[in-house]
């Protein structure tokens, strides 16, 4: 009898952990946030649609550099973007999951490229056993990567990866393992580069960022400002 009683109690404390979670996680997509499709009429915002639809097949390159063309990259200079990344950080520190799906989420509701965002996203979505949506945000993540590191080595400034934000080129750097040691501006006949001097497991490299397009914006803005 005495055993039976051990026993009960074990399972009682089995349920009760395993209702605890139910409702958690239960919490947690209740209280989940939407991610906002710009109302813009272009292509970047079809591209987001599309994506949220879950429509994967894109070309992610041409993406990447719709939203330099759309409003909707205009807004994110206004925006909270960067204090949202900075949050992030502190709620992953404090496993306060929900929020972070919610930091994410607004995060992506401003700049739909940031794999920084897919990422945590993505990441915390497994946590909570969500695979669909979860797969769903890997995916987006390592399309807008791959579309990275396919466009060049890094290896020269005229094979450089070609980047649209210099978001990206830190991005790549932490994803590779590489800590950040110097950066310089080169040039070769047809680009502008970022030269990121890093420190690997193999000692120290150095990888070039086309950011033609990074310059040509900040160019504009100089010029805008100065009118």
């Amino acid at each position: 009898m005495e055993q039976r009683k051990v026993n009960f109690g074990h399972n009682n404390r089995t349920l009760v952990l395993i209702f605890s979670f139910m409702y958690f996680a239960n919490s947690v997509f209740a209280q989940d946030s939407k991610i906002e499709i710009p109302p813009f009429d272009d292509k970047y915002s079809k591209y987001v649609g599309q994506l949220e639809s879950g429509n994967l097949n894109i070309d992610y390159a041409d993406f990447r550099n719709s939203y330099l063309d759309s409003k909707q990259f205009g807004k994110k200079r206004k925006s909270n973007y960067d204090s949202l990344k900075t949050l992030t950080y502190a709620e992953i520190k404090n496993k306060n999951y929900p929020e972070v799906i919610n930091l994410t989420k607004a995060m992506l509701s401003i700049d739909y490229t940031s794999m920084f965002a897919h990422k945590y996203l993505q990441q915390t979505y497994k946590i909570f056993g969500d695979t669909l949506h979860q797969k769903r945000y890997h995916e987006i993540e390592f399309g807008l990567l791959n579309s990275i590191v396919n466009s060049g080595d890094g290896k020269t400034c005229e094979s450089g990866w070609h980047v649209i934000q210099i978001e990206e080129e830190y991005f790549i750097l932490n994803m590779i393992g590489a800590q950040f040691q110097s950066q310089s501006i080169s040039s070769s006949p047809k680009n502008i580069c970022d030269k990121m001097v890093v420190k690997t497991e193999d000692g120290e490299a150095t990888y070039y960022f086309e950011a033609n397009k990074v310059f040509e914006m900040e160019k504009k803005l100089f010029e805008g400002k100065h009118l």
